[in-house]
């Protein structure tokens, strides 16, 4: 049978990077490629109703297997990576009992992960600590939540004494690009609330999330030659450093913290006839979300009013909203979660995402969905590590919950 390392260790070696310039969905066919492995190895566990739409939405279901009335809770897990590092090529690498140390990924390029700059690995003593090698990501942002589910479910079918109620698992395409839940059939997911296993550190429970836009901004310059551009040249490069200029500078990503919103440059692409630029606005609380982009949007009317009404072209678009919003009122379902992670003695760490999760497009979509820990950490970054026996924690907390819901919590 299969164990929760090699699930682990086989989804992390498919290249499932998004792509937000793609025009397709899945954004990368190597997520329609993921999504079939786990299709025929739900199959082969012998779920029910497994389904792959061409959208790459996977969803199944485990029969109830008692006749009390329970409501239906699901598990759901995305398959893509993020954009923002290579995962193609991934070399997952093991070090067993884990010695404190500094630990080097790559000798050859010589890629080491520092504890002084990961003071967390100090946490993870005598585990098992799985990294890539150094020049990709690792991808247990989500793989590792694709794993814990599956695993959660093996042990689940092979233990006819285990008790439940109708238990239903997704996985979705292009998360880490806002478009995870774009074509999620929630009515066809039939569960009464659902909790996404993509979490970080060991512990962590969250149901608030950032409340979340999208800025495009291109800029048009007029391009002359510099011999001859005396008061007729406009250097669109300029004139986009301006424009961040006016944006605050301690409401970037790399001075706030907490509930502490911010606008993130993510992209930047200039000449001086043309510059665009990519900005994520966030914030936790949905009146400061919305003064931000409307500061936003007076800059540029500002920088039009200065140079041409033609300069600047802005969109904004909003991607996800504060789940809070959704969650506070079944706030049940975040204390089943707290309770199953006591019960393992696991100290819960509820605390805000800097960041969204599927769960928030879709507690918006009426399946209220809160986040749990897979371990993970440094996600997004060639220094990724997760902790097995933290994904091992995880399975436990899930069958926990499971358990509780059977007996009435």
């Amino acid at each position: 049978m299969d164990t929760l390392l090699d699930r682990f260790l086989r989804y992390v070696r498919v290249d499932t990077q998004s792509n937000e310039v793609s025009n397709t969905h899945p954004s990368n066919s190597g997520e329609m490629v993921l999504a079939r492995m786990l299709e025929k190895e739900l199959q082969e566990l012998g779920l029910s109703k497994v389904t792959l739409s061409d959208k790459c939405y996977l969803m199944a279901e485990i029969p109830a297997n008692t006749d009390k009335s329970l409501p239906t809770v699901g598990f759901i897990a995305h398959l893509d990576t993020s954009p923002d590092v290579s995962g193609k090529n991934v070399k997952p690498q093991m070090f067993a009992n884990y010695d404190g140390n500094d630990l080097i990924l790559n000798s050859a390029e010589k890629i080491i992960m520092t504890v002084q700059d990961c003071p967390e690995l100090e946490d993870y003593k005598g585990q098992t600590i799985i990294t890539s090698d150094g020049t990709t990501l690792l991808g247990s942002d989500n793989k590792a939540g694709a794993a814990i589910i599956m695993t959660t479910i093996a042990r689940i079918v092979n233990d006819s004494d285990f008790e439940h109620g109708k238990i239903v698992v997704g996985f979705t395409p292009d998360e880490e690009i806002g478009q995870g839940a774009d074509y999620f059939d929630v009515a066809q997911f039939g569960a009464d609330f659902a909790y996404t296993i993509d979490g970080g550190a060991l512990g962590e429970l969250e149901y608030e999330t950032f409340n979340a836009a999208l800025a495009s901004i291109n800029i048009q310059g007029i391009n002359v030659h510099p011999g001859s551009a005396y008061l007729r040249m406009q250097n669109a490069i300029f004139i986009a450093m301006e424009l961040n200029a006016m944006l605050p500078g301690n409401e970037r990503p790399e001075y706030t913290r907490g509930y502490e919103g911010f606008y993130h440059l993510n992209r930047f692409d200039g000449s001086v006839e043309s510059t665009n630029m990519i900005y994520l606005i966030r914030d936790h609380d949905r009146s400061k979300f919305e003064e931000k982009k409307a500061y936003l949007k007076v800059c540029v009317d500002f920088l039009n009013n200065k140079y041409s009404q033609t300069t600047i072209n802005l969109k904004i678009t909003d991607q996800y909203y504060n789940m809070r919003e959704k969650i506070q009122p079944v706030y049940h379902i975040v204390a089943v979660a707290e309770q199953a992670m006591l019960d393992n003695g696991i100290s819960p760490i509820i605390k805000p995402i800097r960041g969204g999760t599927d769960g928030a497009r879709l507690s918006f979509m009426g399946l209220p969905c809160p986040n749990i820990f897979t371990g993970g950490h440094n996600f997004h970054s060639r220094f990724e590590f997760i902790s097995l026996e933290s994904m091992e924690k995880a399975v436990k907390v899930i069958i926990r919950i499971i358990e509780l819901q059977t007996i009435g919590l």
